[in-house]
C-alpha cells in the first residue's frame, strides 16, 4: 500500500463553528459542503481537497502556520483579503514589505494571517 495516490484531508480546529463557517465561507470564499456535527466540511483548491474545520473546545492555537494556500499572485491575494478586513501578521525577526509579505532569499513569498480562533494561516508562492 502507498498513500501517494490517496487524496489528503486537512484539519483546522475551532471553538466557534459559527464564526469559523462565516470566515472560511464568506471571507475566504471557500466552498462549504456540509456540517456533520463534528466538523464543517469545505472543498479547497483545484483538486477539491477536503478541509475539515473540526469542533475542538480544548485547544490552544499554535504560534506557527497550520494551513496555507499556494498563490499565483500573493500581492493580489493579500490586497483582496485586506479589503475584506483581514489583517496580515508582522514579525520582528525578518523584513516584510508594506503588505506584510516576506520574500525569502530564494524568492519564495509568504504572508500570514489568523482565523477567528487564532490559527495561523498563510498565502505563499514557491
Amino acid at each position: 500500500m502507498t498513500l501517494t495516490t490517496h487524496d489528503p484531508i486537512a484539519f483546522i480546529p475551532t471553538k466557534n463553528a459559527e464564526a469559523a463557517r462565516a470566515f472560511y465561507e464568506k471571507t475566504l470564499g471557500l466552498t462549504f459542503e456540509s456540517d456533520d456535527n463534528f466538523a464543517l466540511v469545505f472543498r479547497v483548491g483545484t483538486s477539491n481537497m477536503m478541509l475539515r474545520i473540526i469542533r475542538a473546545d480544548g485547544f490552544t492555537p499554535q504560534p506557527f502556520g497550520i494551513f496555507g494556500w499556494e498563490s499565483p499572485n500573493v500581492e493580489a491575494d493579500v490586497k483582496a483579503l485586506t479589503a475584506k478586513g483581514i489583517e496580515f501578521l508582522r514579525f520582528g525577526y525578518f523584513e516584510q514589505d508594506t503588505l506584510g509579505i516576506w520574500t525569502a532569499p530564494n524568492g519564495n513569498k509568504v504572508a500570514w494571517f489568523k482565523d477567528p480562533d487564532g490559527n495561523t494561516l498563510s498565502l505563499s508562492s514557491h
